[in-house]
């Protein structure tokens, strides 16, 4: 009986010591999931100027456009589509300077036709034109099935400066969560990818000076049946640029190249 008690003991105290023990690197904890530790507080930004947590019926200034669904679920944007491109695009007077973060999270159901594209961008606010897309940053585009997510500034006529990042947390599939934040000064936009500065553009031909709003959208492969997907985004927040940044934004600068769909005014 006294070997059988003694034997439980350590057993017990075995089972405490491991339940204090500090937990090794994993997906599932609650601290490695980024969104309570992000971009904005990590790199000084509060007090944030505008967000929205998506909580109860989509803001009006939310318009949609394609074929699919825009709403809110249980605390988020949720967007999905099965077969069409469908996009929401923020419909305010935007701004030329800032910072914008989201947390998000993608989607692929099925497998065996075209993968979508996932985006998020900043695009020129309001009526102004835009160029086939000639002056959009894109805070992520990731196609579902690949391994990084892409970044890029596209300017007049027809530039264009790509980065891209593989996940650091869990890939950008499968329904992970993370972080996106692009902050864009009137000498350098940076990107962040859950809570670290990934690239940084200083050349001044990136900086277009337009007023920007969010767009967020799933891009079919036209002519192609695709897989359904959706995006879901949790919260979006925008920060002005009053407070400089607590950590240094010197990250390794996109690469430079074209943008062929670019659609400038005839000179």
């Amino acid at each position: 009986m006294l070997r059988h008690r003694t034997t439980l003991r350590v057993l017990l105290l075995g089972a405490c010591l491991a339940l204090l023990a500090p937990l090794g690197p994993s997906y599932g904890r609650g601290s490695a999931i980024p969104g309570p530790i992000h971009a904005g507080n990590t790199f000084g930004w509060y007090p944030a100027a505008w967000r929205q947590e998506f909580v109860g019926p989509l803001d009006s200034a939310w318009k949609k456009t394609g074929v699919g669904v825009v709403k809110t679920k249980n605390g988020m944007l949720t967007i999905g589509a099965s077969g069409r491109s469908v996009a929401a695009t923020l419909d305010t007077a935007g701004h030329d300077t800032g910072r914008w973060e989201i947390r998000w999270k993608a989607k692929q159901y099925g497998s065996g036709r075209a993968p979508y594209t996932v985006r998020t961008e900043l695009i020129p606010a309001g009526d102004r034109p835009q160029y086939c897309g000639a002056r959009n940053i894109a805070f992520e585009s990731y196609t579902f099935g690949r391994r990084k997510a892409q970044f890029s500034i596209h300017n007049l006529p027809n530039l264009a400066f790509k980065a891209s990042k593989r996940p650091t947390y869990a890939g950008y599939n499968g329904d992970h969560w993370h972080t996106f934040a692009v902050e864009v000064t009137s000498n350098h936009i940076s990107w962040f990818v859950d809570a670290h500065v990934v690239s940084t553009e200083r050349r001044p031909e990136a900086i277009s000076g337009v007023p920007l709003t969010v767009r967020f959208s799933l891009k079919a492969v036209p002519g192609q049946a695709m897989n359904a997907a959706r995006m879901q985004m949790d919260w979006l927040r925008y920060w002005t640029l009053a407070k400089p940044n607590d950590r240094s934004i010197d990250a390794p600068a996109p690469t430079l190249g074209t943008f062929p769909a670019a659609c400038p005014p005839a000179a």
